[in-house]
Parts: structure tokens; C-alpha cells; sequence
């Protein structure tokens, strides 16, 4: 059984919440709106963290009232390496071997022109039955073969 699988996100707008850490006032903001926003089946919110701090994202949709201290960004998206964990007790170390066997038996590469991204997938319940939360980690790939791409 694969425990690593390959998304593909669309290229689309996302709210940012701007560069920031847990705790700040921004950031406390975009986690109230984000929270009210109406639960789907799959966590439309992402973030990565830049060096400097967290960035926090939501998919964008046409008519959604943004509170003004955000903006909306065109998101790249392309393809993603994805596997999952608890969050917070992750061995990234042991993770990054498996995505690079992974990826090399595919035939793809890390893109490091585009940023890490992770999400909790794990609904309100499930973290109260579990007493955890699982998190989605997306490591950016490109294939290695060229042609295909083009």
C-alpha cells in the first residue's frame, strides 16, 4: 500500500492572510473568518511558513465577503507529493526519505521554486474521539520527464 499519494491543485486566487504567527492579532482575525466560512468535504485552507513566519491560506470563491485585513493572491498550484501524519509529532526526517524514494521511483523531482505547504484534514469530532489531529503535508514536485510537462 502507498502512504504517499499526488495531488494536483489548480492554479486559482486564495485569501492570505499575510506573513504572521499563531497568537498575533492578524492571525487571530484570519482564524475567526476562516472558521465561520461553511465546512466542506476537504480543508479548503492551507499554510506555509516562509523563514520569517506562518502564511496562512484559503481558497478563494467569486462573492465571499473578505475582511479587509487580507488580500487575494493568485495561488500557482501544480502537482503535490502528500503524505500524512499527526500533527505536531511528525518525524520529518524519516517523511522527507520516504517522499524522495517515492519520488524518484515515479519519475518526479522536488520543485523547490514553490513552498511546502500542510493542512489539518481532521474534523472537529474526529479530534475529540481521537484526541489528535491528523495533518496533510504537501511537499511541490515537477515530473522528470520534461515532454510530459510541456
Amino acid at each position: 500500500m502507498q502512504s504517499i499519494r499526488i495531488y494536483e491543485m489548480p492554479a486559482c486566487k486564495m485569501v492570505s492572510s499575510g506573513t504572521g504567527m499563531f497568537g498575533e492579532k492578524t492571525f487571530d482575525i484570519f482564524d475567526e473568518w476562516l472558521s465561520s466560512q461553511k465546512r466542506g468535504l476537504f480543508p479548503k485552507d492551507f499554510l506555509y511558513w516562509t523563514g520569517e513566519g506562518f502564511v496562512w491560506l484559503y481558497m478563494y470563491e467569486d462573492g465571499m465577503n473578505v475582511p479587509k485585513e487580507f488580500e487575494v493572491i493568485d495561488f500557482q498550484g501544480g502537482l503535490y507529493a502528500v503524505a500524512t501524519d499527526i500533527d505536531q509529532k511528525t518525524d520529518r526526517e524519516i517523511m522527507n526519505v520516504e517522499i524522495d524514494r517515492f519520488l524518484s521511483e515515479n519519475g518526479f523531482e522536488r520543485d523547490t521554486s514553490r513552498s511546502e505547504l500542510g493542512n489539518i484534514i481532521t474534523s472537529p469530532l474526529a479530534k475529540t474521539i481521537m484526541g489528535y489531529e491528523q495533518m496533510d503535508y504537501y511537499f511541490p514536485i515537477k515530473s522528470l520527464r520534461q515532454s510530459f510537462c510541456e
